[in-house]
């Protein structure tokens, strides 16, 4: 699914090119699986008219500010992907829609025309995504329930060695929760945890202090750096694991680490 260098990148293409903009035309699809908790026509209702003030992002969830509430909040499930008609917006491989496809797709959930044309689609192949319109994203579940943000609230090492320390859970699942650290999906726990070479079902309270600092550093590292290539995996350094496990290119992976392969 969709981790937090996607959301991220999908964060600040519309901080870039959709905020100080008015939304002019909102089409949302009958669809009460991803359209949750609200109708379409009092969801167009509500955003017709109002000004994009902000784009927000915790964990894997992302939301728009608009110049007054409520406001549309999106949590990307397995294969949600924002699209930008016209500008370059990286997506999680498998939610791709090709160029060539129809606009807005048949698989839009949300489409939105700004003021002076722009146009923005939200997808979801799979149908997993959660699309809400909230007074307040920060004050109900599911970002109320998420623990600090990878790249934006950072533990520092003393609280995240000790926080480890109390978990009996293996460290790849510890990783994966949420209300732990938001924002880590399974690559970028793979990733991280081979290049801190530790197995990721070795015991989160079982790791050395040492391994502790490894895991931290590895974690706002590979965070950082996909981020800054706004999560093209055609960036990610030649010898990240990503390329095996998930890519299936070549690179040029350490052969110490090798057995993490198979076993994650």
């Amino acid at each position: 699914m969709p981790e937090l260098p996607e959301v991220e990148a999908a964060r600040r293409a519309v901080e870039y090119n959709c905020v100080g903009k008015r939304i002019t035309k909102c089409v949302v699809a009958d669809d009460s699986k991803v359209i949750h908790g609200v109708s379409p026509s009092d969801f167009q209702a509500s955003v017709l008219g109002k000004l994009i003030v902000a784009a927000h992002r915790k964990g894997k969830n992302m939301w728009l500010q608009l110049d007054s509430p409520p406001f549309p909040s999106f949590q990307f499930g397995m294969a949600g992907a924002i699209y930008i008609k016209g500008a370059a917006v990286t997506n999680y491989k498998r939610s791709a829609v090709k160029d060539e496809d129809e606009w807005p797709s048949k698989y839009s959930k949300i489409f939105i025309e700004l003021d002076d044309g722009l146009e923005l689609s939200f997808t979801d192949k799979r149908r997993f995504a959660k699309v809400r319109l909230l007074k307040d994203p920060t004050s109900v579940p599911p970002i109320s329930e998420l623990g600090p943000d990878a790249l934006f609230e950072p533990m520092t090492l003393e609280k995240f060695t000790e926080s480890l320390h109390k978990k009996k859970t293996e460290i790849k699942a510890l990783l994966l929760d949420q209300s732990f650290i938001s924002g880590i999906g399974n690559w970028v726990a793979d990733e991280v945890l081979y290049q801190a070479r530790i197995h990721p079902r070795q015991v989160a309270s079982s790791l050395s202090n040492e391994s502790c600092s490894n895991l931290s550093k590895c974690i706002k590292e590979v965070i950082h750096l996909a981020v800054e290539v706004d999560a093209d995996c055609s960036r990610f350094p030649l010898e990240w694991l990503f390329h095996f496990r998930w890519g299936k290119k070549p690179g040029k992976i350490s052969g110490e680490n090798t057995y993490l392969i198979c076993i994650s």
